[in-house]
């Protein structure tokens, strides 16, 4: 990119440059604390990497170990438990916890609240979209978009806890 410099006559002619580093500095300052709310707190982050290296482990009904198997549930709370914060084990406890957070407001961590026929069904957001959960009998834990055809009218709410923010 290369920038060519016009020269700027009149009165105020001594203020551009000042005004325009000014509005460089402002613009990298928004854009740096944008990022760093949009990556969350380390223990959100610890978190949605604890999952997230539970992909391809099977599902299991009632499971909430590696060595066996997880469901929805199960992951999420041993995800919390592996580092540190003790949950509920069932989607119902896991739903009502922390405070209520939009889709758009989501950081790594949350636990994502969706309805499906059959009840309820947590994951955890991951950043970026996308979420890991384990979804149901055959099936293994993987990610899955939020904003997906299946998911998004699905979901409910994303639940932070203070504990990881």
């Amino acid at each position: 990119m290369t920038f060519s410099v016009v020269p700027f006559r009149g009165i105020h002619s001594a203020w551009f440059p000042a005004l325009f580093l000014l509005l460089l500095f402002v613009q990298g300052c928004s854009l740096r604390h944008g990022a760093s709310e949009s990556e969350g707190s380390a223990s959100g982050r610890a978190i949605s990497e604890t999952a997230l290296s539970m992909v391809g482990v099977p599902y299991k009904p009632g499971g909430a170990d590696p060595k066996t198997g997880f469901d929805c549930s199960g992951l999420v709370s041993w995800s919390y438990s592996r580092n540190g914060i003790s949950l509920p084990r069932t989607t119902g406890g896991q739903s009502g916890l922390g405070s209520a957070v939009r889709r758009s407001g989501l950081k790594p961590g949350d636990i994502l609240v969706f309805r499906i026929k059959n009840g309820l069904h947590t994951g955890i957001y991951t950043g970026a979209g996308k979420f890991v959960h384990s979804p149901g009998r055959g099936k293994t834990v993987r990610v899955d978009d939020v904003h997906g055809a299946y998911w998004q009218p699905r979901f409910v709410a994303g639940r932070r806890l203070k504990r990881v923010y």
